[in-house]
């Protein structure tokens, strides 16, 4: 009988250890996402969006191209949220370098104060990395009252060093209720 008990102690001690180190992994693998996510978007382009990334990215005296045009479209949708959206341009020629602004309007049709988000996206996905936002309303929340309009302006540079080959880059903004994204 006692060598039954023993032998599955042993078991269990093993099992546990087994655990543990199981328990370990996941959190190292946890713990090592972010800077794993960091070397991804870098690598791909994909976290370009990002209020971090743009901030950093900061804006170079790189000299405007002027033997270039690059059309950028704009677009934007409302995900649950009462909110209309105009553009005062749709689609636009910017030379690389060059600084450029632009206008989202968005008007809140609610009878109450609404805070939103919006949450950018760059297509195609390897032109984002080259698309600088030097100041957005997206960086911050935003909060509209009841039956506000307000114009949302977005200041961004196209880098020069945009592989020749992308000749239209497509920004759009998805408005989101800012409880349904966290900071």
């Amino acid at each position: 009988m006692r060598t039954i008990d023993s032998t599955i102690t042993i078991k269990n001690r093993r099992l546990t250890r087994r655990l543990w180190v199981v328990v370990l992994g996941m959190f190292g693998f946890g713990y090592a996402l972010v800077p794993l996510y960091d070397v991804f978007c870098e690598w791909t382009g994909a976290g370009a969006g990002r209020a971090s990334t743009l901030m950093q990215a900061g804006i170079s005296e790189a000299p405007i191209d002027r033997e270039r045009w690059v059309t950028v479209e704009l677009i934007g949708d409302m995900v649950g949220l009462p909110w209309q959206l105009e553009l005062h341009r749709y689609k636009l020629r910017v030379r690389p370098g060059q600084a450029t602004t632009v206008a989202y309007r968005v008007r809140n049709t609610a009878q109450t104060l609404l805070t939103g988000t919006a949450v950018p996206s760059v297509v195609p996905p390897r032109a984002a990395r080259y698309f600088i936002k030097t100041a957005c309303f997206c960086f911050e929340r935003q909060a509209l009252a009841a039956n506000e309009t307000r114009d949302m302006p977005l200041t961004f540079v196209v880098d020069p060093k945009l592989p020749e080959e992308v000749k239209t880059i497509t920004l759009s903004y998805s408005f989101y209720p800012a409880t349904a994204v966290s900071s």
